[in-house]
This record gives structure tokens, C-alpha cells and sequence, in this order.
């Protein structure tokens, strides 16, 4: 039976990342992932946002990590030399009532930590973006997009560099616990596989859990619920009506931040994500949504023509709260709650997941 380091399950972008850190020449590291392609689910199915840290409980892990992960991001991005750019959002009220909500959303990233934000008046906010429907609003500086594809490519080719190897269409059904580190099994190309490792990352994302109710060991009340969340979004044909981020405040009662405007990085605009829960994977983006996207929208885009919007493409996040419930933070689940030495799992790192990876390895390093 081959013996490794270092097992990590799921190439995403919170798989590599920890391969980055973690590979080094004179231990093997191995990658798995039961898909053909490197980050097929959440980590390509996004807004492609680094967030600044606004929206988080101050002193959760959502909050830390993505401010540290922001700063290591861009850091990586200019070392790595990965597509961003760092153009900022405008958070805006529309109507005088939610200036109140846009003042505790101030004071919240003010607590996390965040504390670049700029007041824009009404008249201010018309200069920055005439087409955009507002009586104030907040300028996050801090905020920008990203390459994710080319970001996960550079995490793949810095862990190859330190002697990682990255398998695909490699599914892991069982992990049990050994007298020396783990006995993993599995299927590989449709062949059934069986190593030794001595410590091992589940960074599955919406199959964590799966693999979890699979680890002997790992006691039940250890594998919280996972609540799929689905997040659809609309291209935009044309020419972009806005050179910022535009975000409307988060709604109330609901699990995301709003449909709001990104731009990619050759300038188009999509808008997205909405929320809807479901019992199972499912990508598809329904044409007849164009219309309550199109009212989402013409509450701080008032010329939307929503003959403009085609639909494009859709993520789920792998949420760990239901409908109604409180968000949920980041769960990186340790030897220290677990009981289990060498295994780490990682759970519900959903937004702003993307932005905190690197942190997210990090603090998975520090832990092993």
C-alpha cells in the first residue's frame, strides 16, 4: 500500500491553497479530486469578488479571515502575476429609510476591522456613477475581482513546484483512522485505490459532508447540516453602464448580499446572485427569471433594458445554516474537536471563501 504525507481532497480553491502552503519537497502531497476539471463547483461558480470584509459578525472566522486573505490575495495576485484588478464597490441605499441600515453596516466593518470606507452623498454618488439610483452610499476601496480560473491555476503550479501531484476523476469514499495516519480508499478512473497518509485535509466543499458521514471515528454529532444554496446570475450584452462594484443593501430575512453588478475583467457587467435552497445539485438558469432580476435591478439601475440580460451561469454555496436560520461561520473542524489527529475538515465555506483561502490555509497549517 503506497504511503503519503499529505492527502488533500477537493482542488478547489481551499484544496490548493492548502497545497500551496503545505507542499514541500521533502514530503509527498497528494491532491484528489473526483471531478475532471480543477475547481468545477463553488470556487468557478462565483462572483469572482475579492470582498473587503464589510457584512461579518466582528471576531468570527468570516470576519478575521477574509481580511487577512484579501491582503495575502492581492499580495499573491501581483506576485503571481493573476488578472485582478482592485476597482472598488459602492454599497448603496436607495431609498432615505436605509440610510440607518447603511450606517450599521459602516460601523460593522468598522468593528471587523475594515476601516477604508468612504461616505458618498447623494451628489458625490451621481458623479461616481450617473446611472445608478441612490441617496447615499459607502465606497469600498478595498474591494476588487479576480481571474478564479487563473487564481487556481497559479495554486496548482506553485503546490506542483514543491513536488505536489494532483489526481482527477479521483473520489474518496472512506477514511479510517490507522496505528500511523490514515487508511483512504476510493475510486480512481473507476478503479478502487487504497493508501496510507499521514494527515488529511477534507476540503470537499458541498461533498464534505458525504465524505465526513464516511470517516470511521467521526462521530455524527461532529458533521453539521449542509443547506444548498443556489446563486444565478444574468450577463448584461453591451457596454457596461458602471466602472464600480454596485451592491444594494442586503435584504432582510435572506441567506445573500442582494442581486447586485459585478464586472469582469474585460469590462462586462453580470448580475447575481439570487438565493434559492435546494435538495440537490442543479446548474441551470431558468430564462423566465429575467423578470424578477429585472425589478431586483431597477431599484438602483432604473434604465435596465431587460432585453440586455441573458442568462449565464450559476454557483451553490455550501451553506451550513437552513432557511430563517443565522448565518453560520466558517467551520475549520480539528483534532482538537474532533478527537481524530492528522484529519482537518472543512465546512460551510461558502462566501467569502474565495478571498479568504489563503488565510484559510494558513490557519489549516498552523492547526496540523
Amino acid at each position: 500500500m503506497d504511503s503519503i504525507d499529505t492527502l488533500i481532497i477537493g482542488a478547489g480553491a481551499l484544496g490548493l491553497a492548502c497545497a500551496a502552503r503545505l507542499a514541500r519537497p521533502q514530503q509527498s502531497c497528494l491532491i484528489v479530486e473526483a471531478e475532471q476539471l480543477i475547481g468545477s463547483h463553488t470556487s468557478s461558480r462565483n462572483s469572482e469578488v475579492i470582498h473587503a470584509g464589510l457584512y461579518y459578525a466582528p471576531g468570527s472566522l468570516k470576519a478575521e479571515l477574509c481580511l487577512e486573505g484579501r491582503e495575502r490575495l492581492y499580495a499573491w495576485c501581483r506576485t503571481h502575476q493573476v488578472a485582478h484588478r482592485q476597482l472598488g464597490k459602492l454599497l448603496v441605499a436607495v431609498e432615505t429609510a436605509e440610510i440607518t441600515r447603511l450606517d450599521q453596516l459602516h460601523e460593522n466593518a468598522e468593528a471587523c476591522g475594515v476601516h477604508d470606507l468612504q461616505a458618498v452623498g447623494q451628489a458625490r454618488l451621481a458623479e461616481l456613477e450617473p446611472a445608478v439610483r441612490g441617496v447615499a452610499a459607502l465606497l469600498s476601496p478595498s474591494t476588487g475581482i479576480i481571474d478564479s480560473h487563473a487564481y487556481l491555476q497559479s495554486l496548482l503550479a506553485a503546490a506542483e513546484k514543491q513536488g505536489a501531484q494532483l489526481i482527477l476523476q479521483t473520489r474518496v469514499e472512506r477514511l479510517e483512522p490507522g496505528p500511523d495516519g490514515w487508511i483512504v480508499s476510493g475510486r480512481s478512473a473507476g478503479e478502487a485505490f487504497q493508501l496510507k497518509a499521514q494527515r488529511v485535509i477534507n476540503a470537499g466543499g458541498l461533498f464534505a459532508q458525504q465524505l465526513a458521514r464516511h470517516t470511521a471515528g467521526l462521530a455524527t454529532a461532529q458533521i453539521p447540516p449542509l443547506h444548498l444554496c443556489r446563486g444565478r446570475y444574468f450577463g448584461y450584452s453591451g457596454r457596461a453602464p458602471f466602472r464600480h462594484l454596485i451592491y444594494p443593501l442586503p435584504e432582510a430575512n435572506t441567506s445573500g448580499l442582494g442581486i447586485h453588478a459585478t464586472l469582469d475583467l474585460g469590462g462586462q457587467v453580470r448580475f447575481g446572485p439570487d438565493t434559492e435552497y435546494l435538495e440537490q445539485i442543479d446548474y441551470r438558469v431558468d430564462e423566465q427569471l429575467r423578470g424578477p432580476f429585472a425589478e431586483a435591478i431597477r431599484r438602483y439601475f432604473p434604465q435596465l433594458d431587460s432585453t440586455r440580460l441573458v442568462p449565464g451561469y450559476s454557483g451553490i454555496r455550501p451553506k451550513l445554516a437552513g432557511i430563517g436560520e443565522p448565518p453560520a461561520d466558517f467551520l475549520i473542524q480539528t483534532a482538537s474537536a474532533h478527537g481524530l489527529p492528522g484529519l482537518v475538515n472543512l465546512f460551510g465555506i461558502e462566501s467569502p471563501g474565495l478571498t479568504a483561502s489563503l488565510a484559510i490555509a494558513e490557519r489549516v497549517a498552523r492547526e496540523l
